[in-house]
C-alpha cells in the first residue's frame, strides 16, 4: 500500500534550468514539478522555447545547465511535430510495436516468478528485491492495460480516424499526416508515465481531436501538451505553464482561465507597485524634510530603515507584439460567387467526390470540415481552377480570388529574403508601403533581411499571408491558414476575417477559430458532401445525435459485424492461448518445487520417526522446527498451485 501511494505521488522535477544562445537567454534558471496525474498546457509565443523544453524533458536535448530529475522506473513518451517514416509494416503491425515493452515485461515477469519459486530464503534481501521487482512489473503492466491489447489497438486507431479495412494496409500507402497518426497511436498505446505531446492535432480532423480529448482526460499518467487549439487545452488541461522571455509562470488553471488569471495578476502587481511607489515617495519626502532636525532624528532613521525593508515588486513580462491584419478594399462581386452543377472528381478509379450541385452567394462564410482525405482540398483546388474536374463550375461576375493553399509556405522562394518576397509581386502603389506592411506582420528591423529558408513555420505563414494581401480580394479561399500560427496571431486573423467585406471559404480543424466565423458548413464524408446551415458547434451536436441513433438502431452491416467479431475472437483466442501457456509453465515450475519439498519432508519424517538415523550435528528439536517450516512452505506452494490451476480453468 505504501509503495502504491509513493507510485501515485511520484513527481518529475526541473530545477534551475538555464538554456542560452549567443546574445539570447531562452530559459533563465526556471523550475517546476510535474505530479503523477497532472494535465499541463505549455503555452507561449512561437520561438519562446516550448518545443525546446519538451525535448529537454524527453531527454533528447542535453544543451542546458541545471537539473532535470525523473524517477528511474518511470517512462517518458514524446510526440514530435514532424518526422520521416520508413516502415513497411501494416498500420496494425506498426501500432502493435507499441507493446514491445509489454512483451519484454511479461518475459521478465516469468523469469522473476520462477526465480522466486526456486528460493526458500523468504526473509533475505535478495528475495525482497525480487518481490519488489515483480510488484514494479505488475504496476507497469497494469498501467499499459494488460496483455489483451488487440482491442486497444483497434480502438485507438479507429479513434484517430482509421477505418477497419485500412488498419491492415501497408504504411507506405498512407501520407505523412496519416503516418503521424500511427505514431501518435503507438505513443498512446505504450502508456508512458509522462506523455509529452507537441502539437498533436496538426494532422487530425475535428472528430479525431474530440476523441483525443476524451482519451487524454482519462489517461492514467501525466500529460504535458503544447497546442494552439484553445478548445483542446480548455477541455484537457487543469494547469498552464507559460514560457515567455526566458521566464516561466505557473497557473493552476486551463487556458481560458489562465488568460484571465494572468491579467488579474498583472493588474494586481501594477496596483501594488503603484501603492508602494506612493508610500516610498511619502517616506522619502519626510526624510528629506526632517533630515537635519535633531528632534526628528529617530523618526528619520526609522523611516530610512522602512525604505530598506521594501521588496521589489516584479511585473510579469508581457510580449505585446501583435500582428496587424487588414484586407485591402475591393470592388464588389456579383450576387453569385460560385455556381456548380453535377461536379465530381476522381483520380483514376478512385472516386473522391461524387456528383453534386451547389451555389455560393456573395458574402457567404462557409467552412469545409471532415476527415482528411475526404476531398476538402480537392474541391478547393477545383474552385480556384488548379485541377480539372467533371461537371460545370464557374465563378461569378467581378470575382477577385485570393487563395491560401495548405502548402502556401512551400511556394515561397527560399533564396529570397523577406522584403524581396513581397517586392516581386508589389505594384507601384504598394511598393512604397512594403516596410509598413511587413511591420504589421511582425517583420521589423533586420527581420526583413532574413532569408525565407531560415524562417520558422509561423514566420513563413505570416509572410505568405502578407504576400496574398498585396492584391485586392473579394473572394477568399483559405486551406488550413492557422497552421503554425500561435493563438494571438490566430485571434488577429479571425478578427480580420470577421471584418472581411467579401465571400469566404475556409478549411480548418480548429473549432475555436471556426466558432462564430462561418454560417454554413460543407461536411465531407464518404465521398459525399452535406450542406448544413449550422455553426461548427451545432454540427458537432448533430453528429453526436446521429451517432447515438446509429448505435441505438444497431445500423451496422452484417458483413462488418462478422468481420469484427471474427477478428476480435481471433485476437482474444491468441491472447488466451498465450496466457494459458504462461500459466502452464508456472504450474510445472510449482509442481517441481512441491515434489522436491515433499521429498525433503519424507526424509525429515524418516529421521524423526527413527532418531538413530540422526547425524551427530542434528538434534530432535531443531529438526522438528525445520519440519514445521518445510510444511508451511509446502502449504504455500500447494496454495499457489491451486490459484494457478483456477486461473487455467478460467482461461
Amino acid at each position: 500500500m505504501v509503495k502504491l501511494f509513493l507510485y501515485l505521488c511520484a513527481m518529475y522535477s526541473v530545477n534551475d534550468l538555464l538554456v542560452e544562445f549567443p546574445g539570447r537567454i531562452l530559459f533563465d534558471r526556471i523550475g517546476f514539478v510535474v505530479n503523477a496525474r497532472d494535465r499541463i498546457g505549455l503555452v507561449g509565443r512561437n520561438g519562446a522555447g516550448k518545443s525546446t523544453l519538451m525535448k529537454i524533458l524527453a531527454g533528447t536535448d542535453k544543451s542546458y545547465s541545471g537539473s532535470v530529475a525523473f524517477p528511474k522506473d518511470k517512462k517518458v513518451g514524446y510526440l514530435v511535430q514532424e518526422r520521416s517514416f520508413t516502415s513497411s509494416k501494416t498500420v496494425y503491425e506498426e501500432a502493435e510495436t507499441a507493446f514491445e515493452e509489454l512483451h519484454r515485461l511479461n518475459a521478465e515477469s516469468d523469469s522473476v516468478t520462477i526465480a522466486m519459486n526456486e528460493r526458500t530464503d523468504y526473509e533475505s534481501a535478495e528475495y525482497t528485491k525480487l518481490s519488489e521487482r515483480l510488484h514494479e512489473i505488475s504496476e507497469r503492466l497494469n498501467m499499459m492495460g494488460g496483455s489483451h491489447y488487440g482491442e486497444a489497438i483497434e480502438k485507438v486507431l479507429k479513434g484517430l480516424g482509421f477505418q477497419r479495412e485500412e488498419m491492415f494496409k501497408p504504411m507506405t500507402e498512407f501520407s505523412g499526416g496519416w503516418q503521424m497518426r500511427v505514431e501518435l497511436a503507438k505513443l498512446l498505446l505504450s502508456r508512458p508515465d509522462l506523455l509529452l505531446l507537441d502539437e498533436p492535432t496538426n494532422h487530425l480532423d475535428i472528430e479525431s481531436i474530440q476523441w483525443l480529448e476524451s482519451y487524454l482526460q482519462n489517461y492514467p499518467g501525466a500529460v504535458i501538451l503544447v497546442s494552439h487549439d484553445r478548445v483542446l487545452l480548455d477541455n484537457v488541461t487543469t494547469r498552464t505553464l507559460e514560457v515567455q522571455q526566458g521566464r516561466l509562470y505557473d497557473y493552476p488553471a486551463a487556458y481560458s482561465d489562465y488568460v484571465e488569471l494572468r491579467q488579474q495578476r498583472i493588474e494586481l502587481q501594477n496596483a501594488e507597485l503603484k501603492n508602494q511607489q506612493k508610500e516610498v515617495e511619502q517616506i522619502e519626502a519626510f526624510v528629506e524634510r526632517f533630515r537635519y532636525k535633531a528632534s526628528k532624528a529617530k523618526q528619520v532613521q526609522s523611516r530610512i530603515k522602512m525604505l530598506d525593508k521594501f521588496e521589489n515588486i516584479g511585473i510579469d513580462a508581457t510580449d505585446n507584439s501583435k500582428m496587424v491584419f487588414r484586407f485591402s478594399p475591393a470592388r464588389e462581386s456579383g450576387k453569385i460567387v460560385v455556381e456548380a452543377q453535377n461536379v465530381a472528381k476522381a483520380f483514376g478509379e478512385k472516386k473522391v467526390i461524387d456528383p453534386f450541385d451547389f451555389i455560393i452567394a456573395k458574402n457567404e462564410r462557409i467552412a469545409f470540415v471532415g476527415q482528411n482525405g475526404q476531398g476538402k482540398t480537392t474541391l478547393l483546388k477545383m474552385i480556384v481552377g488548379d485541377i480539372p474536374y467533371d461537371g460545370i463550375l464557374k465563378l461569378g461576375h467581378n470575382v477577385l480570388l485570393g487563395y491560401f493553399a495548405q502548402n502556401q509556405t512551400e511556394k515561397l522562394n527560399r533564396n529570397l529574403n523577406v522584403f524581396e518576397t513581397l517586392e516581386e509581386v508589389a505594384d507601384n502603389d504598394t511598393r512604397t508601403k512594403l516596410r509598413n506592411i511587413l511591420g504589421s506582420f511582425l517583420f521589423g528591423g533586420e527581420d526583413i533581411e532574413k532569408k525565407v529558408s531560415v524562417l520558422s513555420g509561423g514566420e513563413k505563414t505570416r509572410l505568405a499571408l502578407a504576400k496574398m494581401l498585396l492584391q485586392p480580394i473579394n473572394f477568399l479561399v483559405l486551406d488550413e491558414p492557422t497552421n503554425h500560427l500561435d493563438m494571438a496571431a490566430k485571434d488577429v486573423l479571425k478578427n480580420a476575417l470577421l471584418h472581411f467585406n467579401g465571400t469566404l471559404i475556409v478549411v480548418s480543424h480548429d473549432r475555436d477559430f471556426l466558432s462564430g466565423l462561418t454560417t454554413r458548413i460543407f461536411e465531407f464524408r464518404n465521398k459525399r458532401i452535406r450542406q448544413v446551415d449550422d455553426s461548427i458547434s451545432e454540427l458537432m451536436e448533430l453528429r453526436k445525435k446521429e451517432e447515438l441513433a446509429i448505435i441505438a438502431k444497431n445500423n451496422v452491416s452484417s458483413s462488418e459485424k462478422e468481420l469484427s467479431a471474427a477478428k476480435q475472437q481471433y485476437l482474444e483466442n491468441k491472447e488466451r492461448e498465450k496466457d494459458k501457456r504462461k500459466i502452464e509453465k508456472q504450474i510445472a515450475a510449482t509442481e517441481a518445487l512441491i515434489a522436491a519439498k515433499e521429498t525433503d519432508l519424507q526424509s525429515i519424517e524418516a529421521v524423526l520417526s527413527n532418531p538413530s538415523l540422526m547425524n551427530p550435528e542434528q538434534d530432535f528439536d531443531s529438526l522438528s522446527v525445520q519440519y514445521g517450516q518445510q510444511q508451511k512452505e509446502l502449504e504455500r506452494l500447494l496454495y499457489e498451485w491451486e490459484i494457478l490451476n483456477g486461473q487455467l480453468d478460467v482461461n
